[in-house]
């Protein structure tokens, strides 16, 4: 067992719109212009913050998910991401209790705290209150004993004045104030309908926004008392999580038939030509490329997928399907996360070459893993919009927000698992999926309600629950054997 010391703070707030991401932004990419090596991490299954933490640090942001993964892997696949850091910064979620919904403390930003035994700091908006913040922020360090909370950023002041009344009460509440951030100063990062909007389609101005979080920060923060308490954080007893050792140490995937009997006859799509029998030139000699969606449309992904698919033996090589016409050279999967395709829905359909090419892998056989906004491409049509035509459902945006972490079984043989696999996942769209035939489901979903949900058709298998492979690496190993026999 190895034991490391690894600098870390958790930036945490009594609730959402705080202003956590400003500061963990702002903290990361102030200590990295000091010449640290910053480690960039948050709490929960957030794809977006995490593109805007790589901005500001130059390294891969990365999720700590204790429904997902478990509690057992947030110290390993913190370790993972810090390796050779200074210093590790994570962004809760959410409230700092708050955490998978009736299960307790799981997943809450207190939790992960606990488990990397970090010091927290609390980011309170101060816009309405003076002496009342003190009664706030002793009921957030006192709550639960074990969660440490050294410090306040106070957010959102007023004036000089305003200042100094929150300082007062809190000398009261013995909770040192590390920072006051300005009303006026505020930076701007617009959201929309599932949140803040990503890196990749605003990188220039996400680029400056990074810049004025680091210069509200440095101005308004105390970053020497920050890294003085990041330096008491105590030692973690646990390895770093390794995607070579765990895919080599999970079982040898089974790999399902060619056919599901139990799903109704697949309608035809469109005609198949031949199967290329040797890969292009190019290719890695086993033709083992697994072709990875990105771009503006497919931003939502979590690193350790990547990695570990290239533990298993693939080639990872990433496309955009904005721009790109065609897949790859030698794919022999594709694997397409989520994003925001109903924004992108027209340019999408305008790429009628790479629509026909997914569909033609697709029907070939080989493994197409869609999570959510993939698919929804997979679909014959988004808001009216062709989209590739494999899976013979529609989609449309909804009104109804579809948010929480879903408890599933494998309900059908898949490319990513074998019927009855248990898997911890989570939910997150504005759309609606009208099915039609031809399809077995991919996952029962347990609760909020009992449901059947995805689809599983030949090599596809297509739901709207993002999973996280770390808790499953058999689930990488089994992809990637179906792209060396399919």
């Amino acid at each position: 067992m190895v034991t490391s010391s690894v600098p870390r703070l958790v930036i945490a707030a009594p609730s959402s719109g705080s202003g956590k991401t400003t500061v963990a932004t702002g903290l990361m990419a102030a200590f990295a212009a000091r010449g640290l090596a910053v480690s960039p991490h948050k709490v929960g299954p957030d794809y977006i913050d995490p593109g805007y933490h790589a901005l500001a640090t130059g390294r891969v942001g990365r999720n700590l998910d204790a429904y997902l993964c478990g509690p057992e892997l947030v110290g390993p696949l913190f370790l993972h991401g810090a390796r050779g850091c200074d210093l590790a910064v994570v962004e809760g979620v959410m409230g700092l209790y708050d955490g998978a919904a009736g299960e307790g403390e799981l997943a809450s930003t207190a939790h992960v705290a606990k488990l990397l035994r970090a010091p927290v700091v609390l980011v309170v908006d101060a816009s309405s209150q003076s002496r009342s913040v003190a009664a706030l922020v002793h009921g957030f360090a006192s709550w639960d004993p074990e969660v440490r909370v050294g410090g306040v950023i106070l957010n959102k002041v007023a004036s000089d004045r305003h200042e100094e009344l929150l300082r007062d009460a809190l000398d009261q509440a013995g909770v040192p104030v590390l920072g006051v951030l300005r009303r006026v100063a505020q930076v701007d990062t617009p959201s929309r309908h599932l949140g803040l909007v990503p890196v990749a389609e605003r990188h220039a101005a996400a680029v400056e926004a990074v810049a004025a979080m680091a210069a509200q920060v440095s101005g308004g923060c105390d970053l020497e008392a920050l890294l003085g308490l990041a330096r008491g954080a105590g030692a973690l007893s646990c390895a770093a999580w390794d995607a070579a050792e765990v895919v080599a140490s999970s079982p040898p995937p089974p790999l399902p038939v060619p056919t599901l009997g139990a799903a109704a006859p697949r309608p035809p799509l469109r005609p198949q030509g031949p199967r290329p029998q040797t890969p292009p030139e190019g290719a890695p000699p086993d033709g083992m490329v697994v072709a990875v969606a990105g771009g503006p449309a497919f931003t939502f992904s979590y690193a350790e997928h990547a990695e570990l698919l290239t533990a298993a033996g693939a080639e990872v090589v990433p496309f955009d399907p904005l721009r790109d016409e065609q897949l790859p050279d030698g794919t022999r999967g594709l694997v397409i996360g989520g994003g925001f395709p109903e924004v992108y829905a027209a340019e999408l359909s305008a790429n009628e070459p790479l629509r026909k090419a997914v569909a033609a892998l697709a029907q070939s056989g080989a493994p197409v893993a869609a999570e959510c906004a993939g698919l929804l491409y997979l679909c014959r049509e988004l808001d009216g919009q062709p989209m590739c035509g494999v899976l013979d459902a529609t989609a449309r945006m909804s009104e109804r927000l579809t948010l929480g972490y879903r408890d599933a079984v494998a309900v059908s043989d898949s490319s990513l698992a074998a019927a009855g696999t248990r898997m911890r996942a989570h939910e997150f769209h504005r759309t609606v999926v009208e099915p039609g035939s031809g399809t077995a489901p991919a996952w029962g979903v347990r609760a909020p309600r009992r449901r059947v949900e995805g689809f599983v058709q030949q090599g596809v298998h297509a739901s709207y629950l993002h999973t996280h492979w770390a808790a499953r690496p058999g689930v990488a190993r089994r992809f990637v054997e179906r792209c060396r026999t399919s």
